[in-house]
């Protein structure tokens, strides 16, 4: 009975059909209208932090910090090994490691475990390589932010030779670094 009234009605009056069709349209149209912003927000959204994102990897590529073994916030903080030899080794790994990380090379080091200084768990190293200059702060952001906790006690560049002695313009470093070790309980 009502569908009958309703048709009536609409017999009778047919601009509240028209009226009611393009109020229906209007309201579909901002339903759409309302979900497609809502998508277009979502869609800035992920791209700023997406372009966040990026922004931060490209500057740990840059600084070296996302390289194999030295990632910030990974492993532990204190050299392992279960003796202070075998953390003086693993202090001479890491190093080497971030210095070949930057394509340069060690020539000579000296491991520390006899100081007075192991004597409370702190493990010295001296190390002598060629860096390039513009690997010189990405092999000390390396050293200073990965893990272990690694500490540069020391740094001294020594610019190549006018003759060209130092092969391809590279710096002459010596790094005194030391890190804490833990014996085993």
């Amino acid at each position: 009975m009502t569908s009958d009234r309703i048709n009536g009605l609409i017999a009778r009056y047919p601009m509240i059909a028209t009226i009611l069709y393009f109020v229906v349209v209007i309201v579909l149209m901002l339903a759409t209208w309302s979900a497609m912003t809502d998508l277009y927000q979502r869609r800035q959204a992920v791209a700023a932090a997406r372009y966040i994102l990026d922004q931060l990897n490209r500057k740990q590529n840059l600084t070296g910090v996302r390289f194999a073994g030295s990632a910030v916030g990974e492993g532990s903080p204190f050299l392992e090994g279960q003796t202070i030899t075998v953390a003086g080794a693993a202090l001479l790994q890491r190093v080497a490691d971030a210095v070949t990380r930057v394509d340069s090379s060690v020539l000579s080091s000296q491991v520390d475990v006899d100081s007075p200084k192991s004597k409370q768990g702190l493990v010295s190293l001296i190390v002598s390589c060629e860096v390039a200059e513009a690997d010189l702060q990405k092999l000390l952001y390396d050293l200073e932010a990965g893990m272990p906790y690694l500490f540069l006690d020391q740094v001294v560049v020594q610019a190549p030779d006018t003759g060209g002695q130092a092969r391809g313009g590279r710096l002459r470093v010596l790094l005194g670094v030391s890190g804490q070790w833990q014996a085993p309980k």
